[in-house]
């Protein structure tokens, strides 16, 4: 079987499960991950034969994620804004919503120097390694409650060549400390409400950290709470606060964050057209 064959098998194979679009770019990452060709290289060496070894590796990744485990935990790492980045079950899958996240600070503060920035609960430290990465000159520091996390990003900012400060604490429990002040917090904490899983894929309920995904029905904006609180004293007057929100409380936030004393209060929707971003002024 040729290259360009077990390609076109592996999209034909996913697309019932993840759809035609989700379908190519797997088969890209599933044969960058295991033959390390680029997009160029597969159509360039589209009709080399493959041994039965690499067959099988392939067919093995394929079956797990028809079984329902998410391809970026299968092959161990996600691609954001162009760069791989370690994943493991103690860190959420970056998403696309996120991307433009970053996407809007740096287009918004890029040629801005020296600038504080806080991550609050980092994850795979994407959102504060791409920071440190596209703004000039930063101190970027990065909060989470778990170890395991923080070890993945600690890894994937050595791997980028990126100086983060990663803290272990709590969110819930942000305290501003003794010359703690910054210019940007930046977060996208746990904001699905848990009567929403009910609408939920399988693969997100079964294998990403539950604790970095759900808030309580009856509490949804606890994290947003906190983390604005925190920063009426730990942000610069002028800095601004920026979270990826559930659109299902879009209105919610902006009155809250309207009571704490924010303004230039934005909300800026996502490639989907819903409310995504939301963006104030300290």
């Amino acid at each position: 079987m040729t290259l360009l064959e077990k390609n076109r098998e592996i999209k034909q194979k996913l697309t019932p499960i993840v759809g035609e679009r989700e379908a190519y770019w797997m088969a890209r990452d599933i044969i960058d991950d295991i033959l390390g060709y680029s997009e160029v290289e597969l159509l360039i060496k589209g009709n080399e034969e493959l041994s039965d070894f690499v067959i099988g590796k392939i067919d093995s990744v394929v079956e797990r994620v028809e079984k329902g485990e998410p391809l970026q935990y299968v092959l161990g790492w996600a691609r954001f804004e162009g760069n791989r980045f370690k994943v493991t079950r103690d860190t959420l899958i970056p998403r696309p919503e996120t991307q433009e996240l970053v996407d809007l600070i740096i287009s918004r503060h890029g040629e801005e120097k020296d600038l504080r920035v806080m991550d609050v609960g980092t994850g795979s430290g994407c959102i504060a390694i791409t920071l440190a990465r596209g703004l000039k000159f930063p101190l970027v520091s990065a909060i989470d409650i778990s170890q395991g996390a923080l070890d993945v990003a600690s890894v994937n900012a050595k791997a980028l060549k990126t100086k983060v400060n990663f803290q272990l604490r709590d969110a819930l429990s942000l305290h501003k400390e003794r010359g703690e002040q910054y210019d940007i917090i930046v977060s996208n904490p746990p904001y699905i409400a848990e009567h929403e899983q009910i609408d939920m894929e399988r693969s997100v309920l079964d294998y990403e950290p539950s604790t970095a995904l759900f808030v309580p029905n009856d509490d949804p904006l606890r994290f947003y709470r906190v983390i604005a609180t925190f920063g009426v004293e730990a942000l610069n007057r002028g800095g601004y606060i920026y979270y990826e929100i559930n659109p299902l409380f879009a209105t919610e936030m902006v009155e809250m964050m309207r009571q704490l004393g924010y303004h230039d209060i934005e909300i800026v929707n996502d490639m989907q057209g819903k409310e995504r971003i939301l963006c104030a002024k300290r």
